[in-house]
């Protein structure tokens, strides 16, 4: 089962204006064969399928909890966009808009139309190109080295895909989640090298990084780096998972500094609400009518 807490993994910057082009590239590390969406459901799917969950506990405590962790990876990536996407962040009115004046007229333009037509102006479960997610992203093959090398595979595929994102917008708000999940993939990938080197003696964090460019090259993930975030492999439960720490031990390849495990998940930061748009009728052309519900229900419960 699982826990759940209100709290991005890290505070976004506030969005200074619409990027709908910033978003549809950042949907690629959301629905995309290496998003966060793959890294989730291949490590989720594993962890329900291992085999010798007591024998292997080491390596089935390792898998299940960085999935927990891609969890939050998906609603960071999720909430970028909606701050990309979005007119009015954190705005429960606004003035009424005319529907005859097109005032989605300027989404025509955008890259990703479904942004504003299926969407509301927020997320999907796409990549970059409006293709969707699909289960065929999924590897799950009983073989627990095999797992792990496709996992290890998996981490520098989705590296290799920030960087490109990083590269192709300057968005502070997109730059702020990738410097960050650049830094966390690297300790995923990093773990699941070291589970391999226990398991067939080769020493796979010898290939990170993979491009072969530094995370501290990129302002936005040295910040996180200064803090220590790539030492550390948080175990998100209050009382399971506690033999990560026989894998996740050693030296860090980004810098030799000892790893650690941390009991609980980054304090992280506020969840991000895009506010009201009239022109999506989200979440009602006339928002107040649903806030009169809500104030009743409230009322009710007194």
């Amino acid at each position: 089962m699982f826990l759940r807490i209100d709290r991005l993994q890290i505070e976004l910057p506030m969005p200074k204006e619409q990027d709908p082009n910033a978003a549809a590239a950042v949907q690629a590390l959301l629905g995309g064969r290496f998003g966060e969406m793959s890294t989730l459901m291949n490590y989720m799917y594993q962890s329900f399928n291992f085999r010798g969950k007591k024998a292997l506990k080491p390596y089935y405590d390792l898998i299940a909890n960085i999935a927990t962790e891609e969890l939050g990876h998906i609603e960071l990536v999720a909430a970028t966009i909606n701050a990309l996407l979005a007119k009015n962040p954190g705005k429960d009115q606004e003035e009424g808009v005319d529907p005859v004046a097109a005032p989605l007229g300027f989404a025509k333009d955008a890259r990703n139309t479904a942004h504003f037509i299926a969407g509301g102006a927020n997320s999907l479960v796409m990549g970059s190109m409006g293709e969707h997610w699909h289960g065929e992203y999924v590897f799950t093959s009983g073989n627990l080295i095999l797992d792990l090398l496709h996992n290890f595979f998996l981490e520098v595929a989705a590296r290799t895909h920030k960087l490109r994102v990083y590269e192709m917008t300057d968005n502070p708000v997109a730059r702020e989640m990738i410097g960050y999940l650049l830094v966390r993939g690297g300790v995923h990938a990093a773990a699941y090298g070291k589970a391999l080197e226990t398991l067939t003696g080769v020493e796979m964090t010898k290939l990170l990084p993979i491009p072969r460019i530094d995370n501290s090259r990129f302002p936005e993930a040295k910040k996180f780096m200064d803090l220590g975030f790539h030492r550390n492999l948080y175990r998100f439960s209050p009382e399971d998972y506690k033999d990560l720490g026989l894998i996740w031990r050693g030296a860090s390849p980004e810098d030799g500094s000892e790893v650690v495990v941390v009991d609980g998940p980054p304090q992280g930061g506020p969840v991000f609400d895009a506010g009201h748009d009239a022109a999506e009728f989200a979440p009602e052309f006339h928002p107040a009518e649903l806030y009169e519900i809500a104030k009743k229900l409230y009322e009710k419960a007194k």
